[in-house]
């Protein structure tokens, strides 16, 4: 299984960012995949954002949820995050994840590059 993000990488103060991650090797709606963007940021180190779970429900770290949306294409291998109202410590590195769960509770990650975002005016 293979990721790639994509957006851009300069966004303004109080603009939304939306990201894009490419899937492939799975499909979205594979059986036990759950879909997930973290980040890595200089205050706030690695921190999850959210997901998209295999069946479509989605799930925000409480931190963030007032701003984050993340949604899935029909085409069943593009996931995309929209962060509202950024400001310059949303700055960082942002990786889309495919998370499978394996019989006996194991997890396995498959990590797309990253994608360095800038917020600034």
């Amino acid at each position: 299984v293979q990721l790639q993000e994509s957006g851009p990488g300069l966004v303004k103060p109080s603009q939304t960012l939306s990201l894009t991650c490419t899937v492939s090797g799975a499909s979205l709606t594979t059986a036990d995949y759950y879909w997930n963007w973290v980040r890595q940021t200089p205050k706030q180190g690695l921190e999850w954002i959210g997901e998209i779970t295999f069946r479509g429900r989605t799930n925000y770290s409480p931190a963030l949820k007032s701003r984050t949306s993340i949604s899935r294409d029909t085409s069943g291998y593009l996931f995309t995050l929209e962060l509202s109202s950024v400001t310059p410590e949303d700055t960082g590195v942002y990786f889309c994840i495919g998370r499978l769960d394996v019989i006996g509770g194991t997890q396995v990650d498959f990590w797309g590059l990253g994608t360095q975002v800038i917020v600034s005016s």
